[in-house]
């Protein structure tokens, strides 16, 4: 069965007063993400990765050694980041649980330090790509960046939060101030309560 779109799970001018433009979302969701689907669907086509999960085909398809991934890869690594982030985000502000809180403080010394190292690090990634919370196989937690649409699954993390840094997710709002964008993204954005729920 070939994947879908997935709806939002609010409406498209939920986040406005948040930062987030409904024309943000139109673009972002109903373009770029449903290109994604459209275009993994018809590479995986005909193929042994028809009829396997999202996380079956990332990791089956992802080459460490490449400079750049295929087209499989590519998009169904797209899509699958793009369900996760929408998730990840909530019209309305959440508190962070104090499990989350805890291991936040335990790993980046508090959730300051935490909000510093996580946009240090968006900012950081060169040219397009993602910033994420992880969770590592010993429990431990990390922020990484990834190039392009490469997730935290291609190195047997738990994506625990993951920010779009790529430029259609905030140019229209934010223009070139990507800073001023992942700043906005933790303090007014986040689902605190989905992120826990990850752990």
């Amino acid at each position: 069965m070939a994947f879908q779109l997935p709806d939002l799970p609010y409406a498209h001018d939920a986040l406005a007063s948040s930062g987030m433009s409904r024309e943000t979302l139109e673009y972002h969701h109903d373009l770029h993400h449903k290109a994604y689907v459209d275009n993994g669907n018809k590479a995986i086509a005909g193929t042994e990765w028809e009829g396997k999960s999202l996380e079956e085909i990332i990791v089956g398809t992802y080459d460490s050694s490449a400079v750049a991934q295929n087209g499989i890869f590519n998009n169904i690594s797209q899509l699958w980041n793009h369900n996760q982030f929408w998730e990840m985000m909530s019209p309305g502000p959440t508190a962070i649980p104090s499990e989350l809180e805890a291991a936040l403080i335990d790993n980046f010394g508090s959730v300051e330090g935490f909000n510093e190292k996580f946009n240090a690090t968006g900012v950081g990634q060169f040219g397009s790509g993602w910033c994420w919370l992880v969770k590592n196989s010993d429990g431990s937690l990390a922020v990484t960046k990834t190039e392009n649409g490469v997730n935290p699954l291609c190195f047997g993390q738990t994506a625990l939060l993951g920010c779009d840094v790529w430029e259609h997710s905030y140019y229209i709002d934010f223009r070139n101030k990507r800073p001023a964008y992942l700043t906005n993204f933790l303090d007014n954005l986040v689902n605190w309560e989905n992120v826990a729920s990850r752990m």
